[in-house]
């Protein structure tokens, strides 16, 4: 299958029987403005352009949402235990984008795709959710075109501070992505 657009990466991931399940299970807590993203995407795409025959393995599926109504991290906890009810095998991780901003030191967001904005990297600063009819919609605030080119770069906000440029060098350092997808170009301005 080629990538080379937004229509070419939903058709992948519609065609992954794994990815659809854990995207109707987390559909079905019917939370308000909910993605799933980051690395569930990200690695999806580069596993795909890497031609790898096994899925690679994700640290946790990022289940994020929006509700200022209630912002306790209990309930994201509580979200996380439902989910692993339904899907026990899944490395669920749950959280409420209306209070990411106080644990990442950031004005608020105003809404999930905001905060998705907010990720380090352009290639992890992906979403995906399914419609009405189970379709995949994909969020991308920085379009696809560096993850599909495989080129790893800080997103603006991690160009603003000497603080979040290291942020995003030391996670791209820790993650230490070429080691598994070998064709990335990693750029750190």
């Amino acid at each position: 299958m080629k990538l080379e657009n937004t229509k070419d990466i939903t058709r992948l991931i519609e065609a992954d029987h794994w990815m659809m399940d854990i995207l109707r299970v987390a559909k079905g807590l019917n939370l308000p403005d909910w993605w799933i993203c980051a690395g569930f995407v990200r690695s999806k795409i580069w596993d795909a352009l890497h031609s790898l025959e096994e899925r690679t393995s994700v640290a946790d599926i990022d289940v994020i949402y929006f509700d200022s109504s209630n912002v306790e991290e209990c309930q994201e906890k509580k979200l996380e235990e439902r989910l692993k009810d339904i899907a026990p095998n899944i490395p669920w991780s749950v959280k409420n984008q209306a209070r990411m901003h106080h644990v990442n030191n950031l004005p608020a967001y105003s809404s999930a795709v905001d905060g998705i904005a907010k990720f380090p990297e352009t290639v992890t600063a992906l979403g995906v959710k399914l419609d009405d009819k189970d379709k995949v919609i994909l969020t991308a605030p920085y379009g696809v075109k560096d993850v599909l080119q495989l080129k790893v770069r800080p997103t603006p906000l991690f160009l603003t501070t000497k603080e979040l440029k290291d942020v995003y060098m030391e996670r791209v350092r820790k993650k230490d992505w070429a080691s598994i997808w070998n064709k990335l170009k990693i750029y750190y301005q």
